[in-house]
């Protein structure tokens, strides 16, 4: 082999440029598809938990409005109603132990809400491979 064939195979300083740029590109690309796809996951977790406290929310003001009446029947009280103010109470727990029970569900799911962990690490170690080059 001579010399002029063994310098016509080398890479040309452009090309490894061209080639650096499109491999650097291609990580950065990569690394947003990674942040989206955990981006994602949290999201859906804290909308569930959200919706969660919504149901929560609504079923306690339910609770209220069943308490209320419960108080209104007992003021009231005329000695056939026993059996219906023991339903209303029954009804009024029931409905705070079911908002109580969907705002524990709803803390955990967003408890599992968190940032892009990995697309993070994956930046800095990027970054710093690139500082230094």
């Amino acid at each position: 082999m001579s010399l002029d064939e063994v310098k016509s195979e080398e890479p040309t300083i452009g090309r490894l440029v061209a080639d650096a740029q499109r491999d650097i590109s291609s990580i950065i690309s990569n690394e947003i598809k990674l942040a989206k796809s955990e981006l994602k996951v949290s999201v859906k977790a804290g909308g569930t938990g959200i919706g969660l406290f919504a149901a929560a929310g609504f079923l306690l003001v339910l609770a209220i409005i069943i308490f209320s009446i419960f108080l209104a029947h007992l003021i009231h009280w005329n000695g056939d109603g026993l059996d219906l103010h023991w339903a209303y109470l029954i009804v009024f727990v029931f409905y705070l132990l079911l908002a109580g029970l969907l705002a524990f569900i709803g803390l955990k799911k967003v408890k599992q809400v968190k940032g892009p962990e990995k697309a993070i690490h994956h930046a800095q170690e990027t970054k710093a491979a690139l500082k230094r080059s």
